[in-house]
């Protein structure tokens, strides 16, 4: 007879950061254009990693993302963006950098007030 691998039962972190009993209203807010993925709290937190390092593959080491990842997100918000939220230069004698545009900075600046306000709500529905 063949033994089935038994498997503890973990529970869920989400459960554990509440230790009152009882309902909480919790959520996320971020921001679509055309249906993708313009700004959330990940690409937030890399467009200021960026602004701070002057590096999108040091931004990703910084957060453990892929450099690719970080890359592709990059791009998105470039491209769903009215104008370049990251200026990119690439390699050479001197290397190459990432910096974050006045808009990139305007972009981060609205999405954490936007953030900021859904928070807020939150606790007054709570």
């Amino acid at each position: 007879m063949t033994q089935i691998p038994r498997f503890k039962v973990k529970k869920p972190p989400h459960l554990s950061r509440h230790p009152h009993p009882g309902y909480s209203v919790r959520g996320r807010v971020w921001l679509e254009k055309d249906g993708e993925l313009y700004m959330g709290g990940g690409r937030e937190m890399l467009l200021e990693r960026i602004d701070k390092f002057g590096s999108i593959s040091a931004a990703a080491r910084s957060m453990k993302l892929g450099y690719r990842n970080a890359w592709l997100w990059v791009e998105a918000a470039n491209r769903l963006a009215p104008s370049p939220l990251v200026e990119k230069v690439t390699g050479g004698p001197g290397g190459g950098y990432a910096r974050l545009t006045d808009e990139g900075r305007r972009a981060v600046a609205r999405y954490k007030k936007l953030r900021s306000k859904f928070e807020r709500f939150l606790t007054q529905v709570d």
